[in-house]
């Protein structure tokens, strides 16, 4: 009798950790799926941010621009033309943005630099380890227990 009630306990035990393994994992997977859909959000927002900024930027480079060339013929003096070159620059670089292939650029540039480039990207000290928080933790709750 006692065999079989520890055989049913130890396979009940298995499909319980079985059960916990499983639950882990799809806890992760829905981490990992709610931060990618933030990112991406967060992604959208930014070149949506970087469109409407085009909308209103380029609305006063515009104006800008034929006010400045006005000025230049009118008075004969082309130095008034030099404002638009660095104007120009902005422009390109917001309508790439939000328009262009910047961020397939970006990204290309960012994959490079994590394979070739690897060592740029460590942390002083190294990466953060559960001992080095709660060191911290503790250093930081004496200071507020001892005021």
């Amino acid at each position: 009798m006692g065999f079989i009630f520890s055989k049913s306990m130890s396979e009940n035990m298995k499909n319980q950790q079985e059960f916990m393994l499983m639950n882990a994992r799809l806890q992760l997977e829905r981490q990992l799926m709610m931060q990618n859909e933030m990112r991406e959000r967060q992604m959208a927002l930014q070149i949506a941010w970087s469109r409407e900024f085009l909308k209103y930027f380029g609305t006063f480079f515009g104006i800008a621009a034929i006010s400045l060339t006005a000025g230049a013929i009118r008075r004969k003096k082309p130095a008034f033309l030099f404002p638009i070159i660095p104007l120009s620059f902005v422009f390109t670089y917001q309508y790439d943005l939000g328009y262009g292939t910047l961020l397939q650029r970006m990204k290309g540039e960012a994959e490079n630099i994590l394979e070739t480039e690897k060592s740029k990207l460590q942390l002083p000290r190294g990466t953060i380890t559960f001992e080095n928080l709660e060191k911290a933790r503790k250093e930081q709750s004496k200071f507020f227990t001892e005021k």
